[in-house]
C-alpha cells in the first residue's frame, strides 16, 4: 500500500515505516481524519475521482467549492491547477453532469478585476486548509486569505485584507440570464442566477443574499466584459456586482450568505434561521461538530493512519448526494421548488445522483447507517413521480438523460426491505409499476425497448436501441427488485407473479460457446461479431467480462449457465489474470474508464467503474470465500488512498466510497432488495457501527493486519458462524461478530452450499 508521508489533519510527519508501524486505537474526532482533497487530481481523460473539495454538512442543498477551472466547467477543481477564480456554491454531482444554480464570490485587490481571467489568483496548496466543515486559503495576487464555512443552505465567508487602495469583492451568478442588485444602506447584495446543464426546468432560478458586516465605499454592477460604474443593479445573459471596502490599513471583511430555489424572502429566512447572528467561529464549530456525529456512527480502531483516513475519507464522500431540495417556509412547512412543474409545493425533495451508479450500495448503506434521510428521500421520490409522472434515474435536478436501467426500482425496494416505513408506498408501488411496463419521455427515464422485453424477453440489438444488453440484465434485475418490494407490501400474487417470471431474462442473453452474455437479435440469432473485450456497443461504459457478472439477484442461476462451481470460480479467477487488452473502437478512442481499467493491473476487473464492483463478492456463491477475502483487501490496498490520486475511476456521488467503506466493515450488498449481506474480511482490529435505534454493530479482529487477511473463524453473538452472508434484520437487533484472522486462508469454512447467500433460483 502506498503510505501518506505527511499528517494531513494530525499536522504529524510520518515517514513510511512509521505510517506503517503506527496504529490508531482510538478515533475521537473522526472529521479531522478527512481528506477532501482525496480525487481532485482528475482530469477528462484520467479520473482519480473526479471530485472536488466540498465544504458542506451532510446532505446540505448547498455545497462550496473553490474553483480552478472556467465558470461552469465541470472540473470545478483540479489539484494541478495553480489558479483560483472564485468561491462557488455548487450542487455538481458529477463533472460529467456539471452544475446547476451556481455562483461566486471572489475578493481582489489593485483594481475591479471581476472578469474571471483578471480576478484569477495563483495559490499553493502550501497555504490551503481543507476540512469538510472548513476552507482556508492564501491568495497570492491579492494578498488576501478567505475562510468559508457551511450550514445546510448558507455559509460565512472570512476575508482578510492588506492594506489597499483598493479592494473588492466580484459577485458572479454567471450566464444565461442572471440578475444582481447592491443594497448599499444594508450592505447587502441580492441576486438570482439561472444557468443549469440538464434537462428543461421550469421557472428555475437560484436567489442568494449575502450580507456584508462592512460598509461598501464603491458600488459597481458588470455585464460580460462591461463595468458599470455606480450603477447599483444589473440584469443580463451574465450580469455581476463589484463592491469597494476602505483597507487602507487592512481590514477583516465577514459575509454571511444564502440562498434559495423559491424567492429572496425564502433566502433571507435560510440565512436567519441557520446563521441569524452567529459568528464565523460559531458557524464553523457547528459544521464540525455535525460532522463529528455524522462520520461518529462508525468508530474504527487497529489500523493504520493511511487506513484510517481513507476510511473516513471515504465515509465522508457518502453523505452528500442526493441533497435535499427542499426549504423550510416561514410556517415551519417542509416545502420546494419543482424540477418538474416549476411550482412551489408542500413535501420533501432531493436531486443530484444516478441510480445506475449508486442503487449498488450507496442506497443499501443509508439504509443500514442513515436511514432517516434515506426515509425522507424516499417521501421526494414520491414526490417526483407526482409532479413528473415517473421516477428519475439520473436527477439533477429532475430528469436527466443519461445512462441506462430502471434502478429506481431498487432504490425504492431496498429501503422497504430493509425496514423503513413512514411514507407513500403506494403511489411508490404506482410508479415502480409505471417505469417497468412503459417507455418514458427518454430513453433514460422508464424503460427504453421496454415492449420488447416485455414481448421477448430482452431487448434486441438490433432494433435501434442502444446498450441493449446492459439495459436486459439491469431490467431483470429490477424486475425482482419490484416483485420483492410488491410481495413485502402485500400485493397480490397474481400482480407481482410477472416480476419474478421476469427476473430470470437474463438467461436469454447467455451465450454458453462463449459463457458470457452477448447481445441478440430480433431473431433470436446472436449479434454478430461479438469480442467479449469490446467495450459498450450492447454494454454500458464495460464490456461482456464487466456485465456478465451482473445476476446480482440469482448468482446460482448463472453458476448454473457457466456449468457450476468449479467453472465459475475459474471465471472469476481469469478476470483477474487476463491481459487488461480492450476494443475501443465503439467509442473511437480510449474513453478514460477503459484507461483506468488498463493502467490498474488488476486485469479485466475495472474497479473504477460500477457494473463489476460486486463482482469480487460472488466467490461466496460458490464454495471459495477466501479468495473475496483476498481480492477485497486486495482492492482496498491498491484502489483506495487518502490523496489527491486516491480513487481509481470516478466516485460517482458515494458509490465507490460506500463499496469501500462497506468492504472495510467485512459484508457488501451484492444483491440489494434482499435481507443480505454478502461476507468479505474486516479491514480494522474493530469497528462499531452505532445505529439509529440505539443498538450497535460491534466487528472485533484482533489479529487483523497486512498478513492476516482471511477469515480462519468467526463467531456471531458468541456462537460459532459459518454462513457466508449476514441479516440485515439481525443486525439492527445489535450484533457482535468475533473473528479470528490468519495469514493462510481456510478453505474448509464456508464451502457448503447451506452457507451461501440467497438466490432466486434456490427460493
Amino acid at each position: 500500500m502506498r503510505k501518506l508521508l505527511l499528517g494531513l489533519c494530525t499536522g504529524l510527519l510520518f515517514t513510511a515505516t512509521q505510517a506503517q508501524e503506527t496504529l490508531v486505537e482510538t478515533v475521537h474526532n473522526p472529521v479531522d481524519y478527512v481528506n477532501p482533497l482525496m480525487g481532485t487530481d482528475s482530469s477528462p481523460g484520467l479520473s482519480n475521482g473526479n471530485t472536488y473539495p466540498a465544504v458542506a454538512v451532510p446532505w446540505g442543498m448547498n455545497l462550496w467549492t473553490p474553483q480552478t477551472g472556467p465558470m461552469g466547467h465541470g472540473w470545478a477543481y483540479t489539484y494541478n491547477a495553480n489558479k483560483i477564480r472564485g468561491f462557488k456554491q455548487t450542487h455538481q454531482p458529477s463533472p460529467w453532469m456539471n452544475d446547476y444554480g451556481q455562483f461566486s464570490l471572489m475578493p481582489v485587490t489593485g483594481g475591479m478585476k471581476f472578469n474571471q481571467d483578471d480576478r484569477a489568483s495563483w495559490f499553493s496548496h502550501k497555504a490551503e486548509e481543507s476540512t469538510p466543515y472548513y476552507y482556508k486559503v492564501y491568495l497570492a495576487d491579492h494578498d488576501v486569505t478567505v475562510e468559508l464555512t457551511p450550514t445546510e443552505r448558507a455559509a460565512q465567508f472570512k476575508m482578510t485584507f492588506p492594506k489597499a487602495d483598493s479592494s473588492y469583492v466580484v459577485i458572479d451568478p454567471f450566464d444565461k440570464g442572471s440578475y444582481v442588485k447592491v443594497i448599499p444602506e444594508e450592505n447587502k447584495i441580492i441576486g438570482y442566477t439561472t444557468k443549469y446543464a440538464r434537462g428543461r426546468l421550469t421557472n428555475f432560478k437560484n436567489y442568494f443574499v449575502i450580507k456584508f458586516d462592512t460598509p461598501f465605499s464603491d458600488v459597481n454592477t458588470w455585464q460580460s466584459d462591461t463595468l458599470a460604474k455606480g450603477q447599483a443593479e444589473m440584469t443580463a445573459d451574465h450580469a455581476g456586482a463589484i463592491v469597494g471596502f476602505d483597507t487602507k490599513n487592512g481590514a477583516v471583511v465577514n459575509a454571511k450568505v444564502a440562498s434559495s430555489f423559491i424567492s429572496f424572502e425564502q433566502a433571507e429566512l435560510n440565512l436567519e434561521r441557520e446563521i441569524g447572528d452567529n459568528d464565523f467561529e460559531t458557524t464553523k464549530q457547528n459544521a464540525r461538530a455535525l460532522w463529528n456525529e455524522k462520520l461518529g456512527r462508525i468508530d474504527v480502531g487497529g489500523g493504520t493512519i493511511d487506513q484510517v483516513r481513507t476510511f473516513y475519507s471515504c465515509l465522508y464522500r457518502t453523505l452528500f448526494f442526493p441533497n435535499k431540495l427542499y426549504e423550510i417556509n416561514a410556517k415551519d412547512e417542509i416545502v420546494h421548488w419543482s424540477p418538474y412543474t416549476g411550482e412551489i409545493l408542500p413535501g420533501y425533495m432531493f436531486a443530484g445522483t444516478g441510480f445506475w451508479d449508486t442503487f449498488r450500495a450507496l442506497y443499501p448503506f443509508l439504509n443500514l447507517a442513515y436511514p432517516s434521510i434515506n426515509k425522507e428521500m424516499q417521501a421526494g421520490l414520491a414526490n417526483d413521480f407526482k409532479e413528473g409522472g415517473w421516477l428519475p434515474e439520473w436527477s439533477s435536478p429532475g430528469y436527466a438523460n443519461i445512462m441506462v436501467g430502471n434502478n429506481s426500482a431498487s432504490v425504492v425496494a431496498d429501503a422497504y426491505i430493509k425496514g423503513l416505513r413512514g411514507y407513500d408506498t403506494e403511489t411508490l408501488w404506482e410508479a415502480l409499476v409505471n417505469g417497468a411496463n412503459n417507455e418514458g419521455p427518454m430513453t433514460a427515464v422508464g424503460r427504453a425497448g421496454a415492449p420488447y422485453y416485455n414481448k421477448l424477453g430482452y431487448v434486441p440489438y438490433d432494433v435501434g436501441v442502444n446498450e441493449s444488453a446492459a439495459r436486459t440484465l439491469e431490467y431483470a434485475y429490477d424486475d425482482f427488485a419490484i416483485y420483492q418490494f410488491g410481495k413485502a407490501i402485500g400485493k397480490p400474487k397474481k400482480e407481482i407473479e410477472i416480476y419474478k417470471e421476469r427476473s430470470m431474462n437474463y438467461k436469454n442473453l447467455f451465450d454458453p460457446s462463449y459463457g458470457l452474455m452477448r447481445g441478440k437479435n430480433e431473431d433470436g440469432s446472436w449479434q454478430e461479431d461479438f469480442n467479449p473485450f469490446k467495450w459498450g456497443n450492447p454494454f454500458t461504459e464495460g464490456n461482456s467480462w464487466h456485465y456478465s457478472w451482473s445476476v446480482f439477484h440469482d448468482v446460482q442461476g448463472l453458476i448454473d449457465l457457466i456449468g457450476g462451481e468449479e467453472k465459475f470460480v475459474k471465471k472469476l479467477d481469469s478476470v483477474f489474470s487476463m491481459p487488461p487488452i480492450f476494443d475501443e473502437s465503439v467509442y473511437g478512442g480510449v474513453i478514460h474508464e477503459i484507461r483506468e481499467m488498463q493502467i490498474a493491473d488488476m486485469g479485466q476487473y475495472a474497479h473504477g467503474n460500477q457494473p463489476i464492483q460486486h463482482m469480487i463478492y460472488l466467490y461466496n456463491y460458490a464454495g471459495a470465500p477466501w479468495k473475496t477475502q483476498y481480492w477485497a483487501r486486495e482492492t482496498m490496498d491498491r484502489m483506495y488512498m487518502a490523496t489527491p490520486d486516491g480513487y481509481c475511476g470516478d466516485e460517482d456521488n458515494g458509490q465507490t466510497s460506500a463499496w469501500y467503506v462497506f468492504s472495510a466493515m467485512g459484508f457488501y450488498p451484492v444483491a440489494p432488495a434482499t435481507d443480505q449481506y454478502v461476507l468479505g474480511a474486516p479491514l480494522f482490529k474493530k469497528l462499531t457501527l452505532k445505529l439509529e435505534n440505539g443498538k450497535e454493530l460491534v466487528i472485533n479482529a484482533p489479529k487483523n493486519s497486512d498478513e492476516n487477511r482471511y477469515i480462519e473463524s468467526m463467531k456471531v453473538d458468541g456462537k460459532t458462524y459459518n454462513k457466508n452472508w449476514l441479516s440485515h434484520k439481525a443486525i439492527m437487533d445489535g450484533m457482535t461478530i468475533d473473528y479470528d484472522m490468519s495469514e493462510t486462508p481456510n478453505k474448509s469454512r464456508g464451502t457448503k452450499k447451506s452457507a451461501y447467500p440467497y438466490s432466486l433460483s434456490n427460493e
